[in-house]
């Protein structure tokens, strides 16, 4: 694939996914682009802000859920430390639930694991020349919805909970305890009930054991039956578009 980013050097490339497998797929999706280069890989939030300090990437092709925390969750703080820093999301979970919220934090595109290795790479190479890249359904409906939501139009359902309320949601969905998601989270027990029970009043939930089932169940239909890109896992050369 041409592309117009010109550079004396690789643009460093920073992977954080808890899929082995993906990562290893991206390791040789990336050994075949001269004008990209790898400078590391991790599965966890903790270790890819160091991995930023010491490597400095350019860009960041984030997964949303990570071992750690979520992807959402990661972009703001790498943003924070790294203002100039851009980031990829790379996920199987819904992208018409999360492309948004992943805007929002700071990302320059989603894109989903079922796509080609084609489509990944058009991806980064549009977010790395300044562009922002989502699916062409996606960016309709994030151009609705974004001017919708600041002018305080009521959202529905999950869309109503903050980043952080989604994070122990999903993670309750999980199976995960209160206290494990304290620990987790860098949090108190008492600030993780705090959400939960916010959880439950705007989901309108009465019970612990019905918000388990919900966020079960919500954490399902969210993931679908998205594969973990199979197509990255090979290790031939990749084919580009014309």
């Amino acid at each position: 694939m041409s592309n117009p980013a010109v550079a004396r050097q690789p643009f460093r490339v920073l992977v954080v996914d808890d899929h082995p497998l993906v990562r290893h797929g991206l390791r040789e999706m990336l050994a075949h682009q001269p004008k990209l280069l790898l400078c590391g890989e991790t599965d966890s939030a903790a270790e890819a802000l160091e991995l930023c300090r010491v490597h400095a990437p350019e860009l960041v092709i984030v997964d949303i859920s990570l071992k750690d925390t979520n992807g959402i969750e990661l972009i703001k703080r790498l943003r924070k430390q790294s203002p100039r820093l851009k980031a990829l999301v790379l996920s199987m979970h819904d992208e018409a639930f999360y492309a948004e919220r992943a805007l929002r934090a700071g990302a320059r595109g989603y894109v989903s694991k079922q796509e080609a290795p084609e489509r990944v790479l058009e991806a980064i190479w549009v977010v790395m020349n300044g562009g922002t890249y989502l699916s062409p359904e996606m960016t309709s409906r994030v151009l609705q919805i974004v001017p919708m939501s600041d002018g305080g139009v009521p959202r529905a359902g999950v869309a109503r909970l903050t980043d952080r309320e989604l994070e122990v949601f999903d993670a309750i969905g999980r199976g995960v305890s209160t206290r494990e998601i304290a620990e987790i989270l860098s949090l108190s027990v008492k600030t993780v009930e705090s959400h939960r029970e916010n959880i439950k009043r705007k989901l309108a939930i009465k019970t612990g054991g019905g918000l388990s089932r919900e966020a079960y169940e919500w954490r399902q239909r969210s993931q679908g039956s998205r594969g973990a890109f199979p197509e990255l896992s090979s290790a031939s050369p990749l084919r580009t578009r014309k």
